[in-house]
């Protein structure tokens, strides 16, 4: 995402909330908000949340309040979510806001994309490559479709549309 960044002045990039563990590296508020399972369905019955989900036993969500702060400042906001997120928000804010979906070049490429990382076993690697096929099927529903085959080429592409929705 960072490349994003530095392509699009005045982008703010929302910070996920959730209930997993940290992995080596991630930072508090910097890649999640970390929260207990209490915490995170305190803020659900306060509607703290853009939209929330329960994925591979832990939950995730957008919180409101950083959102609207950014948007009143006049940033585009930018949610790095999954389908289930995406089709909350569009049920809730509908065409306010534009729809992207970001695309692997194929399942085969995500597959190697995923074990590459080294941040998770087998069966949890097998259970995303289950949930991308079905998010796949969902690609029809948004505004705009790139397929991230080069991340240069994907990025500008991105950068393009994020300028233009700024219009």
């Amino acid at each position: 995402m960072g490349n994003i960044l530095e392509r699009v002045p005045n982008i703010f990039y929302s910070i996920s909330a959730t209930t997993r563990k940290p992995r080596s590296g991630e930072r508090d508020g910097v890649d999640y908000f970390f929260r207990t399972k209490e915490q995170f369905e305190g803020e659900i019955e306060a509607d703290s949340f853009l939209e929330w989900a329960k994925v591979y036993d832990d939950y995730y969500g957008t919180p409101i309040a950083p959102i609207a702060d950014a948007l009143e400042r006049g940033a585009i906001v930018i949610l790095e979510i999954d389908v289930q997120g995406a089709m909350q928000i569009k049920e809730r804010i509908g065409s306010d806001a534009v729809y992207i979906f970001i695309a692997p070049p194929s399942v085969e490429e995500l597959a190697r994309r995923l074990g590459s990382r080294n941040t998770e076993a087998a069966d949890q690697i097998q259970k995303r490559m289950e949930t991308a096929v079905e998010e796949l099927r969902f690609a029809d529903r948004y505004d705009e479709i790139i397929v991230n085959d080069d991340l240069d080429r994907a990025s500008e592409e991105l950068g393009r549309l994020l300028t233009d929705a700024r219009r």
